[in-house]
C-alpha cells in the first residue's frame, strides 16, 4: 500500500504507486507510528524541493519524527504546488532560482525565508487551499514549465502548447483547455520567464 506522500501540481498530497523524480518537504506533517499524515499540510513556510539521492544518505520514509518526505512527479509540478529548490542539497539550482526570481520580480536577491513568505501568500487561499491565479495574456505567452489548470485537470506549458499532466506522464492536449487558471505561483512564473530552467519529465 503506497504511503500518502505524493504531491500533485494542485498541492494535494495523495497515495499513488508512481515514484517521483524529486522529493521535498513542508516540515513535520506525519505520525511516524502509523506513517500517515496529520491533519495539517505544512508546519513551515519553507516548502522545498530536494533531490532523491544526496551523499549516500538513506532515509526510511515517514518512519521517524523528522521532516515528512514528499515526492513530486517533476520540478514543474513541484513549483506549481508552491515549492522552491532546497539550498542544502540543491545549492546551485537554488541559487539559480533565487537569481531568476529576483530578476523576474525586479527586486534585489532575497533570502530564502523572504521568498518563502511571498510564495506562501501566492499558494494558499483564505481557506487554506490551493490558490489559483488569473492568467495575464494567453497561455502561449507563458514560459516553459508553467502549470495551469482547467477544473481539476493540470497542464504544463511547453513552447506555447499545453501538455496534460498525470502520474503516468505528460500527453499533448487534444483540445485547448477551457476556463484556465494559473497553478504556478505568479512570482515563480516570473522566475521561469527570467530564465530558470525546471526539470520536466516530457
Amino acid at each position: 500500500m503506497p504511503l500518502q506522500n505524493r504531491v500533485t501540481p494542485f498541492g494535494d498530497i495523495v497515495a499513488v504507486p508512481q515514484r517521483g523524480l524529486l522529493m521535498g518537504n513542508r516540515g513535520i506533517i506525519h505520525d511516524p507510528a502509523t506513517r500517515t499524515l496529520l491533519k495539517r499540510r505544512w508546519t513551515t513556510r519553507a516548502w522545498i524541493i530536494c533531490v532523491c539521492e544526496f551523499k549516500d544518505v538513506r532515509r526510511d520514509v515517514m518512519a521517524r519524527r523528522s521532516w515528512t518526505e514528499l515526492f513530486f512527479f517533476d520540478e514543474a509540478a513541484a513549483l506549481a504546488a508552491g515549492h522552491r529548490p532546497c539550498f542544502y542539497c540543491q545549492r546551485q539550482r537554488a541559487k539559480s532560482f533565487q537569481a531568476a526570481w529576483a530578476e523576474g520580480n525586479t527586486t534585489a536577491a532575497l533570502s530564502a525565508p523572504a521568498i518563502d513568505k511571498v510564495l506562501h501568500g501566492e499558494r494558499i487561499d483564505a481557506k487554506g487551499g490551493k490558490r489559483h491565479h488569473h492568467i495575464e495574456g494567453s497561455i502561449a505567452d507563458l514560459p516553459d514549465g508553467t502549470m495551469v489548470a482547467s477544473g481539476d485537470t493540470a497542464y504544463v506549458v511547453m513552447e506555447g502548447e499545453t501538455h496534460l499532466w498525470s502520474w503516468e506522464g505528460y500527453a499533448p492536449s487534444q483540445t485547448p483547455p477551457m476556463n484556465v487558471s494559473l497553478l504556478t505561483p505568479p512570482s515563480t512564473v516570473r522566475a521561469l520567464r527570467a530564465g530558470y530552467d525546471p526539470l520536466i519529465r516530457l
